[in-house]
């Protein structure tokens, strides 16, 4: 499906982010949207309080990354961004696996277990989950169900070590727990999923949001185990194989987040 300039929304998106570090500290940021087909950044603005020196490299997943080293005591990190996305998500129940020997090379690293995604040991619970369903939009779709349904959406209860079997045992989490699940499902029955991090519109309470991509067919598919029903409105920040790949920011020393704010806006 092309998208046409008559199915796109405007979004302004954005977050400030308050910090304290105990002495000057190395600290890699990831709060650039991204380019593609699937959106286009218009406009961008990125702020340091105190300004210190940033310098940008693409990691192995094609995310932009900043690195710095930020000033000791309290600093200020803003960024505000224009993006162009589809209010829609596309829906194809009819795709179907891509057979492993056929899939595009950079697809294969979503087939493996990772850091928070421990597919080599979910196979049973992904067929019984998937029951009598052979095609494969269809058996991504009844996983991103049924975690949605058996897993309770709480906040403050699953720390950043959480993992997909931590999630399974406890049956409670948030967007990131839900999403490593349902990606580790996906995984152990040969289907490539990945994480996604980013914005999404009318997200209530507003905060950054994580949901997951499976590859079907000929490209990749969104889906969301936090939502009943799925929506569009989505700006992407980074792609990787869970969230130790796409941390919004990644540091080496003493290093407190003391406030953050995250908006997203429709434009007219």
């Amino acid at each position: 499906m092309f998208l046409t300039k008559i199915l796109l929304m405007k979004l302004k998106i954005g977050c400030q982010l308050e910090y304290h570090a105990a002495y000057n500290t190395p600290l890699i940021l990831l709060l650039r949207p991204r380019e593609g087909w699937y959106q286009t950044v218009l406009y961008e603005e990125y702020h340091i309080d105190p300004y210190v020196p940033i310098t940008e490299y693409i990691d192995l997943y094609g995310n932009y990354c900043q690195r710095l080293i930020t000033p000791e005591g309290t600093f200020f990190v803003n960024t505000n961004s224009i993006v162009e996305t589809s209010p829609y998500v596309e829906i194809n129940t009819e795709a179907n696996f891509t057979l492993i020997q056929f899939l595009p090379d950079d697809t294969l690293i979503y087939l493996l277990p990772s850091r928070f995604c421990e597919s080599d040991k979910l196979i049973g619970k992904a067929l019984a989950i998937t029951g009598n369903i052979f095609v494969g939009y269809q058996m991504v779709e009844a996983i991103r169900l049924w975690v949605h349904k058996s897993i309770k959406y709480e906040y403050d209860r699953s720390t950043s070590t959480t993992s997909a079997l931590d999630t399974l045992s406890a049956q409670h989490g948030v967007c990131r727990d839900m999403s490593h699940l349902a990606i580790a499902l996906c995984r152990s029955i040969n289907i490539p999923a990945r994480f996604v991090v980013g914005y999404l519109y009318d997200l209530k309470p507003m905060d950054l949001h994580a949901w997951f991509e499976a590859y079907l067919g000929d490209r990749w598919y969104t889906f969301d185990a936090m939502q009943p029903v799925l929506t569009g409105g989505r700006a992407i920040l980074a792609y990787g194989r869970d969230a130790a790949d796409v941390a919004t920011a990644t540091y080496f020393g003493d290093l407190r987040l003391n406030n953050m704010n995250v908006f997203v806006e429709q434009m007219e």
